[in-house]
Parts: C-alpha cells; structure tokens; sequence
C-alpha cells in the first residue's frame, strides 16, 4: 500500500479552493480604480464621466473692432538739460534764480566777486592810453622827418646838400617811420589786452544762455549758495526744458520694427488717475543693446501745462493694427489639445461640443482674433472646456439659444 503525504494533498486542494476568489478579488480592484481615475478631470473617454454631460458657459461670436496695442513702460527726462557752471574762479557774491524759476535766454542767474577783473579793465584802459599818447608822437615825428627828407632832396638836386646829408635824413625818416609803426602794434596789442579784461569781467556775470529754440526753461536744481567759494567749472544750477518733455521707453526686437517716427502714443500716469497724455515717437535708436536686447525711444509729449515732470514712471500705450471687421471671440475660450490650439463650439442642437482648430491673431484685452477659420459663427465654450474632448455632452446655461425651459415648480400640496 502507497505511503500518502496528506499535508501536500491538503495544499494543493486549497490553492485550487483559493484561485478563484483571488481572480474574483483582483477584477473588482481594476474595476474600482476604473471608476476612480474616469472621475478624474480629463481621465474618462471624454474627460468627465463615461457619458456624463458637461455643464458649460457659452459665448457668442463677435465681428467687430479690435486693436494691436503694445503696452510699455517708461520715464519722463527733460527735453533738454545743462548744467550752469562759472569760466573762472572766484567766491559767489549773489544768486538771482532758485530751484523752480523760469529762465529766459540770456538771463543773469549769478554774479561772482569782480573787484580785481574791474581793476584789471582800468589798468587796461589806462595802458591803451598811453600808447595811443606813444602814437601821437610818433605821428608827429614821422611827419616832421617826412619833410625834412623832402627838404634834403631838394636841396641835395640844387647841389646845396651833399650825399651824406641826404642819406642822413633818410635814415632820419626810416627810424621815426619805423617808431611809428612799433606804436600802432602796441595800440593794437593793448586794445586786445583791454578785450581780454573785459571778456574776463564779464565771467563774474554768469547767464543762463542756449542756441536752440523751444520752450521755456527752469531752475531744476541749485548747487551752491550765496558766498561760497568756486573753481572754474563748479556747477551751480541745473537747467530744464519741461515743455515739451520726452518719456524714454525700451522696446524689444519683437516690437522694435513696428516702431514708426510721429507714431502716436497715449500716456497715462499713476500720479494723474484717468488722465491721458498724447505723444508721439521723437527717435528711435538704430540698434538694440546686447545686454537686454531693448532698443531706447523717445517719445515726445507737448506738455503744455506743465503737469509732467522729470523722473516720473509712466506707461505708453501704440496702437500698431486696427481692424475694424474681425471675429473675435473671449480669450477665455481659446484652448490646446496636444499640438494644436483651438476652441469648442456649442452645438446648440444637439448639446454637443466640436473642437475646432483655430488661428488666432490680435489679443486685446480679454478679446481674440481669429484668423482661421475666417468664417466662424455660432458660440463658443468660455467655462468647463478642461473637461471636455470632440463630442463631449454639454448642459447649456438656462438663458442659452435652445436650453430647456426649467419645469415649474409645483405648489404645495399639489399631486399632479
């Protein structure tokens, strides 16, 4: 009789008892993590789920206006600026202008210590006098030589006058000619002398002075006070033109080629809430710097009252493109699938969404161009696309074209 193992036999009978209850346990696992991930947004066959409509809003498509404005911002800088500085050294003796004060071409701002220069215009007056005394006489010399060689000469042809005699008197003439000649040169050097003082004289009055035209400057600010001691080249005012005055914004390559000279430009301001400035581009620079791959423009604004001034931040606002009959749709609406970009419209009929791939152009605000399809119509989902795919169920919003009407609410008591 055959020896029987009855703990193997026991074993093996109950894996075999075992085996269909793993089976039943694992398929009800994969069938609850089924339901788990098809509840997930986008996890179902069509994003919700299985078979679930989709609550949506919906938006109908425009045709009208819209704008391409490029939105920067900047600083505002004086049209033009310089600063006053004296030509010579000297202790300030008066300020006439302080920080604000309007300055007209020309204008006397500040007066150093002119003592010394005044002496040097006297002792230069004084000089000239002399000389001039010097060129009288000398004057009057080479006139009397003149004579007295004319004198010679004749009397030298009558024979009266040797050879020695006339020579004597010509070389009498050329020296007192010659002195007279020296004199006039130091006439001369002593006018320049006496400009020189005078120019000199007229350092210790400093102005405010300009070549090119525009409109009024002023005081920006004051360096020094009244009594202080200066070297040749100290700044003491700083001068501003504020009307016009310029904003300077930095654009990217993106946007630098639609850049145009006269392109009109609004500004706005945080300090003047609601109030909008014109402009226009003044200079844009022929290149972009390698550092921030921004290239510099001007833009120039009247500024008549005066309201803007240096240092302020502003924003710039150009309008590059404005089409007038384009259709547009929220940017709300615009979404990606895989590679391509598009929207859902709303099949009114049959509460449906279809994606349709879509070019989009302007984007203006919370409002999109669509380039193609050009000849889109209908309405398009702006709320819940995240959930859905071609196809998807879709509830309409109560007040869409073709939702149901809500059934009545009954009364109480009513059994009907």
């Amino acid at each position: 009789m055959a020896h029987i193992d009855l703990k193997k036999l026991s074993s093996r009978l109950w894996a075999k008892k075992a085996r269909p209850f793993t089976i039943v346990a694992a398929l009800f696992l994969i069938f609850l993590v089924w339901q788990i991930v098809s509840r997930l947004p986008g996890g179902g066959p069509q994003g919700g789920p299985r078979g679930a409509a989709v609550a949506v809003d919906i938006a109908a498509v425009e045709h009208g206006e819209i704008r391409d404005i490029g939105t920067f911002s900047g600083t505002l800088i004086p049209k033009s600026y310089f600063t006053v500085v004296p030509k010579i050294s000297g202790r300030l003796k008066a300020l006439y202008v302080d920080i604000g004060d309007e300055l007209t071409r020309g204008q006397l701002v500040a007066l150093l210590e002119d003592e010394e220069y005044q002496q040097q215009v006297i002792q230069a007056e004084a000089d000239l006098g002399v000389a001039k005394a010097n060129l009288d006489e000398a004057a009057s010399s080479q006139e009397l030589a003149q004579k007295e060689l004319e004198r010679a000469r004749t009397l030298h042809e009558k024979g009266i006058l040797s050879v020695a005699e006339l020579e004597a008197a010509v070389s009498s003439f050329g020296t007192r000619n010659a002195r007279h000649k020296v004199t006039q040169a130091q006439i001369a050097n002593q006018q320049a002398a006496l400009e020189t003082a005078r120019v000199r004289l007229s350092y210790t009055r400093i102005r405010a002075a300009w070549e090119t035209e525009g409109g009024a400057r002023f005081v920006g600010e004051r360096f020094v006070n009244a009594g202080a001691m200066l070297s040749s080249n100290t700044p003491i005012l700083s001068v501003i033109e504020l009307k016009p005055i310029t904003a300077v914004i930095h654009v990217t390559e993106k946007d630098y080629f639609r850049m145009k000279n006269e392109q009109p430009v609004a500004l706005t301001s945080g300090a003047f809430p609601g109030r909008e400035f014109m402009g226009r581009v003044a200079r844009i620079a022929p290149l972009l710097k390698e550092t921030s791959r921004e290239a510099r423009v001007e833009v120039e604004i009247d500024n008549l009252d005066g309201a803007l001034k240096p240092g302020m931040f502003v924003n710039a606002r150009i309008e590059f493109v404005n089409k007038s009959d384009a259709t547009v749709v929220p940017t709300s609406a615009l979404v990606n699938r895989g590679a391509l970009q598009g929207l859902f419209l709303a099949d009114i009929e049959n509460k449906k969404a279809v994606f349709q791939a879509a070019t989009v152009g302007i984007v203006e605000g919370d409002r999109a161009e669509i380039v193609e399809p050009a000849q889109l119509a209908g309405y398009v989902i702006t709320l819940g696309h995240h959930l859905l795919e071609n196809g998807t169920p879709i509830i309409l919003p109560a007040d869409a074209p073709g939702a149901a009407a809500p059934a009545p609410k009954k009364a109480p008591g009513d059994k009907r």
